[in-house]
């Protein structure tokens, strides 16, 4: 009897971890560039049982244990809005921002122009180009941001281009290390570092929808949601024939 319990606590303590996955998934379905997490379960094996009654076999015990959760890095569906301003990253790159807690990364391409000029995310931190932030002069117009990530500007009554910058692209040799800080930002893990990456191209006048697929999740929302149910129950089932079964016991005279 302890060892079913045991067992079904497992599962509904990886269950509960899941839901909290998948929620965070569903929560994301419009946010932008926003990249789906996976978990991974693996079974944990115990052999509690030592009297020579019980089959080899049987003396195992199989438990569910969350392993780890991932980053589901595949590309989302791309979407034209015509904003100058929007981006979208073709390859496995990611934006530099600035933030108050240090440099931080996203593939969210919604930028804007804050106050003073510069080039931000929708949270509000500066996107950083190869030489610093990008900042734009009053008179600017028509920007353009090319493939290679230039950004450059009509300044003026002029016809002359001038350039602003040009967006700083970073890839990592292990993002399944990026740690995710809320705002569609990502922290460099231990033991990995930003690189320049020369390959990705920015699309301009797009951005990068989630990565997460609607049907599917709100199906395993589903499907998780009523199994904890079934588990619970068993559960409160088997903490009642406990109950009963020591009660019983009490009222054996000795």
């Amino acid at each position: 009897m302890e060892n079913m319990l045991l067992v079904g606590l497992s599962r509904k303590m990886t269950l509960e971890r899941q839901l909290d996955v998948v929620a965070n998934n569903v929560a994301n379905i419009n946010t932008t560039g926003f990249k789906a997490d996976r978990a991974l379960f693996e079974e944990y094996l115990r052999s509690p049982a030592h009297e020579d009654n019980f089959q080899r076999a049987d003396r195992r015990v199989s438990f569910v244990h969350d392993r780890a959760t991932f980053h589901d890095f595949a590309a989302g569906p791309s979407e034209q809005t015509k904003n100058p301003l929007d981006v979208a990253i073709d390859g496995n790159a990611f934006l530099a921002v600035q933030t108050a807690a240090g440099e931080r990364y996203t593939r969210d391409g919604g930028l804007q122009i804050n106050n003073q000029g510069q080039l931000v995310t929708a949270g509000g931190d500066p996107v950083m180009g190869t030489s610093g932030p990008i900042v734009f002069q009053p008179t600017d117009k028509q920007i353009n941001i090319a493939a290679d990530g230039n950004v450059t500007v009509v300044e003026g009554a002029g016809r002359t281009d001038s350039v602003r910058g040009k967006l700083r692209l970073v890839s990592f040799a292990d993002a399944q290390k990026l740690v995710k800080e809320g705002n569609n930002l990502y922290s460099a893990g231990q033991g990995i570092a930003p690189q320049p990456d020369t390959t990705s191209r920015v699309r301009q006048g797009f951005i990068e929808k989630s990565n997460v697929n609607s049907v599917h999740e709100m199906s395993r929302l589903i499907e998780i949601t009523r199994t904890y149910t079934q588990i619970s129950s068993m559960l409160q089932q088997q903490h009642e024939l406990h109950r009963t079964a020591i009660e019983k016991l009490a009222d054996v005279p000795a």
